[in-house]
């Protein structure tokens, strides 16, 4: 069951694209964070998902949010997808302890070893205020987390 709004956001410290070690408690206090899991890599709905936020990057990256994208894929696959698509934000990697963060927010898929799509809207306090969980083959609707942080 994936965390509910008003829950306490689970910290975490996962390597990004670039071998950096990005933390939640790296934004408290100074930015709400878009917090978005996906199941892998260079499949389509997640290929088209992530190329939507980054055409749409100042809603999610700017002086009050940070956008952060967590699967279960390594950190050296996630630099050549974000090379090759042009991703600029931080791809998280949760690939050891495999899953390890995807569990702690309720969408890790034991069957299939990969997240579902669920993304968390956490305040600068670290609480989650937002949030949606989608099945493998169903897109998530950018919009929908403008609205959401519009609401903060």
């Amino acid at each position: 069951m994936a965390i509910e709004p008003g829950s306490k956001a689970p910290d975490f410290q996962l390597r990004n694209q670039h071998g950096q070690t990005i933390t939640l408690a790296d934004y408290r206090g100074g930015k709400n964070v878009v917090l978005l899991f996906y199941p892998f890599a260079f499949t389509g709905v997640c290929t088209g998902e992530l190329c939507a936020l980054r055409d749409e990057l100042p809603k999610f990256v700017n002086d009050d949010v940070q956008l952060l994208a967590v699967s279960n894929d390594s950190p050296f696959s996630l630099r050549v997808f974000a090379e090759q698509e042009g991703l600029e934000y931080p791809l998280l990697s949760d690939f050891w302890p495999h899953g390890e963060v995807s569990r702690a927010y309720g969408v890790f898929d034991e069957e299939k070893g990969c997240a579902v799509r669920g993304t968390f809207i956490i305040d600068k306090e670290g609480v989650v205020r937002w949030t949606v969980v989608n099945g493998l083959p169903d897109a998530r609707d950018v919009n929908d987390y403008v609205t959401a942080l519009n609401a903060l």
